[in-house]
């Protein structure tokens, strides 16, 4: 009775034990199919992002000699620039100081004859209102509004 019993127990085992390696080959089928699929969509994957690199490549090189022909470009507006200045911009000031002191000159010699229309025709505005000059160029004591408080 107990070889019976172990019979059974073997028996019971080596079920059990096929079983587990029939599930274990469909596991390493699966596995071995999608390792295959991976690899065929992997290989056009990175065939593509090489190109993707190759063309970012070659547009960086572009903006490279882009850049450097702007920065030729700048230096020389900036030399040009330099030379104008340098070139006209002592005349163009002693011109201008020139007719300055032309103005000057004939603002004196007119301002003497127009300084009694100007006053005449000069008036302070407050507020909305126009209050007239003070009459003989110079300030009394006295408040045109009234006693201070």
């Amino acid at each position: 009775m107990a070889g019976i019993l172990v019979a059974v127990f073997w028996a019971i085992l080596v079920s059990f034990l096929a079983v587990v390696l029939v599930r274990l080959a469909q596991t390493l089928r699966a596995t071995t199919r999608l390792v295959a699929d991976v690899t065929e969509q992997a290989v056009p994957l990175l065939a593509d992002a090489s190109a993707t690199v190759r063309s970012a490549q070659t547009q960086l090189d572009r903006v490279d000699a882009i850049a450097t022909d702007v920065q030729e470009v700048t230096s020389n507006a900036s030399a040009l620039s330099t030379t104008v200045a340098s070139t006209f911009g002592g005349p163009l000031v002693k011109v201008a100081a020139f007719g300055y002191g032309v103005r000057q000159a004939i603002g004196r010699r007119t301002g003497a004859e127009q300084e009694p229309a100007r006053r005449a025709a000069r008036r302070t505005v407050i507020v909305g209102r126009t209050v007239p000059p003070v009459r003989g160029g110079r300030r009394t004591g006295r408040n045109p509004r009234g006693p201070k408080d």
